[in-house]
């Protein structure tokens, strides 16, 4: 393998092929078109020269050395080989890497770091739209909408179906949010614009941010708020932080919302609680995905499910590509990358 510095591509240098850069697109072909349309995907041509593989077809270590040998950008997502030392020694050009969407675990190694090649990531894209279905979430949640669907689509009489805990309203309700990430700052400003209480847990808070103000103990949190909303993100440090204990704290008939991670949180001691109707939960994330067609959270009536899909509007596709072709053409221009990632970033945003 040779030499990697790291730094951005310059042309007419000894050790970057002559021409236009080659670039190799590996998004699933059922999102592709999500993240490029015609004109996206025309700016990212007007860059170089593309070549789009479906990242399944690369687990061969032939076929990734023909399709990537020469590529100097990679445009990497879900089920793109791990970039391991064996990888790496096939992609002897490689000079940035551009991950379409967000976490990066199981993608980068140690070996990666070490060549200092950049990566920068998409992950902002989604915020907005992780951030609406929290609101969702909190909103349905609030008003007992999965407690009046299950009983009217499971054949509850028109009278049993209304007699539901009386629904709350946004305006006035403690909100407590764990984890201030840019997914939890899009969520706290929405729900106070409608009127919200807002608390906050995140050890990482700290001043000029004026999101100090609201910091408060993750007990103190948990027994204070009507909503509990999960925006943290899974690291070492944060796996299983809200665990039976916590779960505990929460008072009779308070509501919580996880479209963070499963591993922030003590799933069995969640769904004891949500299966005696102590709190009411609305999940995007489970311990095993695709979720089991004959798992225990299907069957309850107060638990408000979606498959993992929090961040797939179209628009969050839409601004991903934006930001994939504006982060490869910055690479390319020698302009300040805007969403690049350190070893210390991955390791912390989990």
């Amino acid at each position: 393998m040779s030499p990697m510095a790291g730094g951005h591509l310059q042309p007419g240098s000894p050790s970057v092929p002559p021409g236009r850069p080659k670039i190799l697109l590996s998004v699933p072909a059922h999102e592709r078109d999500a993240f490029f349309p015609p004109d996206t995907l025309a700016a990212l041509r007007a860059l170089g020269d593309v070549t789009t593989v479906e990242p399944s077809a690369l687990a061969p270590a032939d076929a990734f050395h023909a399709a990537a040998g020469d590529a100097q950008v990679l445009v990497t997502a879900w089920g793109f080989p791990r970039l391991d030392a064996e990888r790496l020694a096939l992609v002897p050009d490689l000079r940035f890497v551009m991950h379409a969407a967000s976490s990066l675990h199981a993608l980068v190694t140690d070996e990666f770091w070490a060549t200092g090649v950049p990566v920068s990531q998409a992950g902002a894209a989604m915020a907005p739209a992780v951030a609406e279905l929290s609101l969702t979430f909190t909103l349905s949640l609030l008003r007992r909408t999965h407690r009046l669907d299950h009983a009217l689509r499971t054949g509850a009489d028109w009278e049993t179906a209304r007699r539901v805990v009386r629904a709350q309203e946004i305006e006035g309700a403690r909100i407590g949010v764990v984890g201030a990430s840019r997914t939890g700052r899009r969520y706290i400003q929405a729900c106070e614009a409608l009127g919200a209480e807002i608390r906050i847990h995140d050890p990482y808070l700290a001043p000029p941010d004026p999101l100090v103000a609201l910091a408060t103990p993750l007990r103190d949190l948990l027994a204070w708020s009507d909503v509990v909303a999960v925006h943290a993100p899974a690291t070492p440090e944060t796996r299983g932080m809200i665990g039976a204990a916590e779960i505990a704290a929460m008072r009779d008939g308070s509501l919580f919302v996880n479209t963070a991670r499963p591993s922030l949180v003590d799933m069995d001691a969640l769904y004891a609680a949500v299966a005696a109707s102590r709190i009411d939960a609305a999940l995007d994330v489970f311990e095993t995905e695709p979720l089991p067609t004959d798992d225990r959270w299907r069957a309850l009536p107060n638990v408000l499910l979606s498959p993992h899909l929090a961040g797939a509007s179209s628009p969050s596709r839409r601004r991903a590509g934006r930001i994939v072709v504006d982060e490869i053409r910055r690479h390319l221009t020698g302009e300040p990358l805007q969403h690049a990632l350190t070893r210390h970033d991955v390791k912390r945003m989990g």
